[in-house]
């Protein structure tokens, strides 16, 4: 996909074409359910394979960096295939969050330190920030932090942080001496404490987060902290949003395959017009969904488009796609899509779930409004709190 060119390239597939692979041979359903219920909730051997052995965590990372010299569009197509097989593992807090915010700060023995085991896939992030679509609000910050000489520490908590439960690291923004800062802290120091949440989506874990003078590393300072925080969510919304296309591509094809074979008064379900008629608007869903998405990654890799609008309209689109796919998923297959023993139900959690995660849908229409009729500034900044 050059610039000016909305195209996947032959690499582009081939990409595709390996991640499905290896989806294939390690997020089969049965592993899903398997892993789900499990603690961690993730194989960490086949993490790891994702970033040594196909190299694909360090998409969107540069090479001098130690990443793999992708690019957004790159991780995009990588998202998109995990979302379709549903797999299990740390993919919004270290891919679609931590890692997009460690390449957005400024270079620093922090940044560095805590980059390259997320790349190689030895070691998981999550990003414990209070999100409110484009950026946070300085009063939903509850972690303070304090410097004594050139040692930070963090104190306070921050509540339903995604993938927070298992993760190594976290990235946590605390309200310091001269405002908001984004620091590391290894979930493993002391003053660290974390409780797991239940979830809608079993594949998708939670946990509250609580610090008491935990030690921290700085990782940007007041100046660019709302620089970091919002590229972070700009990209993450994007990728998000893959994954959400390949949630719904899923369900589609699962929803033709029964229609297909579903007997009804001795004919398939899918000679009838009603179900004919669900099926394509199904289709027109799912496209303008994946349009969106892969618009968003390539207008926030050349910078053709104000990232914020670009953010917002991928995933104010797909998010109503991905839900709106799973109910009809759900009607198509009748009674067997509402058990638990039928994928479907995995499939219309993640759904709902992915839909809240980085602002909801109307929250995204609204912030559409706002810079098409430009009633708000392109890029919400990290307010400063006195100190």
């Amino acid at each position: 996909m050059d610039s000016g060119q909305f195209a996947f390239t032959p690499e582009h597939h081939d990409l595709r074409a390996a991640v499905r692979r290896f989806c294939t041979e390690h997020c089969d359903e049965a592993t899903v359910r398997l892993l789900m219920e499990s603690t961690p909730a993730f194989s960490a051997e086949a993490w790891e394979r994702l970033g040594s052995e196909l190299g694909v965590l360090g998409l969107g990372v540069p090479e001098e960096l130690g990443g793999s010299g992708g690019d957004l569009v790159d991780a995009a197509i990588v998202v998109e295939e995990l979302g379709a097989a549903l797999f299990c593992g740390p993919v919004v807090g270290t891919v679609m969050t931590s890692i997009p915010a460690l390449v957005a700060a400024p270079d620093s023995p922090a940044r560095t330190a805590t980059l390259a085991p997320l790349v190689a896939g030895t070691r998981t992030a999550a990003f414990a920030v209070p999100v409110i679509v484009d950026g946070i609000a300085v009063d939903a910050v509850n972690v303070r932090a304090t410097r004594t000489g050139d040692t930070w520490t963090v104190t306070g908590s921050v509540a339903q942080v995604i993938d927070g439960g298992a993760a190594d690291d976290l990235l946590v923004a605390a309200d310091g001496p001269d405002g908001v800062a984004l620091f590391v802290v290894d979930a493993a120091a002391p003053g660290v404490e974390r409780v797991s949440l239940k979830t809608m989506d079993q594949t998708r874990p939670q946990a509250s987060v609580r610090f008491a003078e935990a030690p921290a590393s700085l990782l940007a300072g007041p100046d660019v902290a709302a620089r970091v925080v919002r590229d972070a969510v700009h990209a993450g919304s994007v990728l998000l949003a893959a994954e959400q296309a390949g949630g719904a591509q899923y369900l589609l094809d699962r929803s033709v395959d029964y229609a297909k074979t579903r007997l009804q008064f001795g004919r398939p379900i899918g000679s009838f017009q009603a179900v004919k008629h669900r099926l394509a608007d199904m289709l027109v869903e799912l496209e303008h969904a994946r349009s969106a998405a892969y618009y968003g990654a390539w207008a926030l890799r050349d910078g053709v488009e104000d990232p914020a609008l670009a953010a917002s309209t991928a995933q104010a689109v797909c998010s109503s796609a991905f839900t709106g796919i799973a109910a009809d998923t759900v009607q198509v297959h009748g009674g067997i899509g509402f058990t638990w023993e039928h994928p479907t139900h995995l499939y219309f959690k993640r759904a709902f779930s992915d839909a809240v995660l980085l602002g909801s849908a109307e929250e995204h229409r609204e912030r559409i409004a706002q810079l098409v009729l430009d009633s708000a500034p392109s890029g919400v900044g990290l307010p400063v709190a006195a100190g």
